[in-house]
C-alpha cells in the first residue's frame, strides 16, 4: 500500500496579553498610522510567563484531543521555531515528554518564517516511509528577541503557536512541493546571536542578540524568488486553487504578489492585522483560523498553498488537496 501523509486536525494558541499599536507609542517613536500604513497589522499578542515550549504544548493537546489520537501513537514531533526555549533540549523533545508520545522521535526545525512548510516537507517523508502519526508544530515567542525600542523590528512581530497533526493515508494531498534555501544571503535577517565567551576564544563579534533585518532586501526576495517558486509548483493550475496561505509577513507584499500572479486577492487568507508577524506560527495559525470558520475544509478536496519565506533566507511552497 501507497503512503502519504494527510492532514487530519488543525489547532492554534495564542498568549492573552495584546499590544496595540497605541500601546507601542509608549515604547518608541511610532503610531497606530506609521504601521498600519506600511505593514497592515493593528495588534500583536506577546507572551508575559510563558515560554515557546508551553505555547507547543497546549497546540500539541488540542491536536490530539482533536483527532483522538493518543500521544503513544505518535511517531514523529517536529516543532518549526526561531526562538526556542534552549539551544538544548528542542521544544519538540520537551513537548514530547510533557504529552506523554514516548513513542515519538523529536527534533526542532530552524527555518525561520519557512519552517512549517520546511516540517510538512519533511513529515511527509517520514510518513511514506512507514510512520503512522505525527504533528508539525510552529511556535515562537518572537517577543525575547526584539529590540523593543527600534520601530523597524518591534512593532512588526507577535507570539503564537500553531500546528498540523498528520496521518498516514491511501489519497495523496501533497500534489507538489519546492523548498529552497540561499545562504549567500544569510544576514538579510538575523537573531540570537550567541557570543562566543570562551577564554580560547580570540574575536570579539559586533553582531547583536536581538532580531535584525534588511527590510528592504527581504521585500524584494519576496517579490522576486518567493512569486516565481509559488509560479514553479502551480503551473497551470493557479486559477484552481482555492486558497494562498502565505506567511503573514506584511499586507503590503501580500497585494502585489497577488498581482504579479494574477489571481484574486480574496483568495489570499491574511490575519497579520491581528496577530504581526508570527514567524513558523503564521501559516498554521492562519490555516487553523480557516478551517474553524469553514473556509477550509478537510476533506474536502479544496486546493490549497502553504508558502513560507523568511531568514536564511529560506522559502518554499507547497500544494496540497485536503
Amino acid at each position: 500500500m501507497s503512503r502519504f501523509a494527510q492532514i487530519i486536525s488543525s489547532a492554534r494558541y495564542v498568549p492573552e496579553k495584546v499590544v496595540t499599536n497605541e500601546d507601542l507609542t509608549k515604547l518608541m517613536d511610532t503610531s497606530d498610522e506609521w504601521i498600519r500604513s506600511r505593514t497592515g497589522i493593528k495588534e500583536r499578542h506577546v507572551v508575559t510567563d510563558e515560554n515557546t515550549s508551553d505555547l507547543c504544548v497546549i497546540v500539541a493537546e488540542q491536536l490530539l484531543s482533536k483527532s483522538g489520537i493518543l500521544a503513544e501513537q505518535l511517531d514523529f514531533i517536529l516543532v518549526a521555531t526561531m526562538s526556542p526555549d534552549y539551544t538544548s533540549p528542542s521544544v519538540a523533545c520537551q513537548v514530547q515528554g510533557l504529552i506523554g508520545a514516548k513513542n515519538a522521535m523529536a527534533f526542532d526545525i530552524s527555518a525561520a518564517c519557512s519552517g512549517f512548510v520546511y516540517g510538512v516537507s519533511i513529515a511527509e517523508k517520514f510518513i511514506r516511509t512507514g510512520s503512522s502519526y505525527g504533528l508539525v508544530i510552529g511556535g515562537e515567542t518572537l517577543s525575547k528577541l526584539l529590540n523593543w525600542e527600534d520601530r523597524s523590528t518591534a512593532v512588526l512581530f507577535g507570539d503564537g503557536a500553531a500546528g498540523v497533526l498528520l496521518e498516514a493515508s491511501e489519497t495523496p494531498s501533497i500534489q507538489k512541493e519546492k523548498i529552497a534555501a540561499d545562504g549567500t544571503r544569510n544576514q538579510a535577517l538575523t537573531a540570537g546571536f550567541h557570543e562566543n565567551n570562551s577564554p580560547f576564544y580570540g574575536e570579539k563579534s559586533e553582531s547583536s542578540y536581538c532580531l535584525s533585518m534588511v527590510g528592504r532586501d527581504i521585500f524584494d526576495f519576496a517579490l522576486r524568488d518567493v512569486v516565481a517558486n509559488i509560479k514553479e509548483v502551480v503551473g497551470d493550475e493557479l486559477d484552481s486553487i482555492d486558497y494562498f496561505l502565505l506567511h503573514q509577513a506584511n499586507e503590503r507584499i501580500i497585494e502585489k504578489i497577488s498581482k504579479k500572479l494574477k489571481v484574486p486577492r480574496e483568495k489570499f487568507l491574511t490575519n497579520m492585522d491581528r496577530y504581526g508577524n508570527t514567524s513558523a506560527a503564521s501559516i498554521p495559525i492562519l490555516f487553523d483560523e480557516a478551517v474553524e470558520t469553514g473556509k477550509i475544509q478537510l476533506g474536502s478536496k479544496q486546493k490549497v498553498v502553504f508558502t513560507g519565506y523568511g531568514g536564511g533566507l529560506t522559502w518554499g511552497s507547497i500544494l496540497l488537496t485536503l
